[in-house]
């Protein structure tokens, strides 16, 4: 049975989306999430998982290039664990230490939700092989 995945590239200021599901294993774009507050942040994120119901959460887990945690892995974890906690939704963390370099955003170009979608295809590519 098809069930829908939505995918987070988290960041300070803004939140990259994707969404995919677990037939085409495609991943695709979905928007971005820009929100002064974390409640409106996690408002936003609520109409979100009401609107696709994804049956799992994958959230972009980022790292230094030899694999060492930093102060965003732990707030990507952080996130992560709220996710669940207030949606009830399994969550997965997915290493993206090579979605960034996939992408070449120019100056001021907003690429979140591009980099959420690159978090998502890791994740399936993961899951089909």
């Amino acid at each position: 049975m098809e069930s829908s995945i939505l995918a987070f590239d988290f960041g300070l200021k803004r939140i990259g989306v994707a969404v995919g599901n677990t037939l085409i294993m495609r991943a695709q774009p979905l928007k971005i999430i820009q929100a002064a507050s974390n409640d409106a942040k996690f408002e936003a994120i609520s109409q979100l998982i009401r609107e696709w119901q994804p049956t799992i959460c994958v959230v972009g887990l980022p790292m230094h290039p030899d694999g060492a945690p930093h102060e965003m892995t732990i707030r990507c974890q952080r996130f992560a664990n709220q996710l669940h906690g207030r949606f009830g939704v399994k969550v997965e963390l997915v290493d993206e230490r090579y979605s960034s370099a996939v992408l070449s955003g120019r100056q001021g170009e907003r690429i979140d939700d591009q980099a959420a979608a690159i978090i998502l295809q890791q994740y399936f590519d993961q899951m089909a092989g």
